[in-house]
């Protein structure tokens, strides 16, 4: 009695071990699109619309914004200036656009920019 018991739980461990399939591990990143902001967003999570004046004139090309972080899409080797004064990471808690609100006419902050650091497009500090 005893043996056949153990023939009906070997036979049912073997049916468990061939119905279940094997675990596949997978690695799933998701960086969605970039925020629609009207002077850049800043080059680092959770890439929050910066205000006018944040980034310099290398940071656009025909007034349209060339990205930072994961959508940058500068050339290679891109440096560009941007005024760390109104960066939240060093004390900025001013206005900030929301994504989707399009510039003030004709006013990118350009006229009078005072770039003090130089970044990269993906939230690193490079040399001038």
């Amino acid at each position: 009695m005893r043996a056949s018991i153990l023939v009906v739980a070997a036979a049912a461990a073997a049916a468990f071990a061939v119905a279940i399939p094997p675990a596949q591990a997978q690695l799933s990143v998701s960086v969605g699109i970039a925020p629609a902001c009207p002077y850049g967003y800043y080059d680092y999570a959770p890439y929050a619309c910066a205000p006018a004046g944040y980034y310099g004139p290398e940071w656009f090309n025909g007034g349209v914004f060339i990205g930072a972080g994961p959508w940058f899409h500068g050339p290679s080797g891109f440096h560009g200036y941007v005024n760390n004064h109104f960066d939240p990471q060093h004390g900025y808690a001013g206005p900030r656009p929301s994504p989707g609100v399009r510039p003030a006419s004709g006013a990118m902050g350009m006229a009078h920019f005072s770039g003090n650091e130089m970044r990269d497009g993906r939230g690193h500090v490079v040399g001038h």
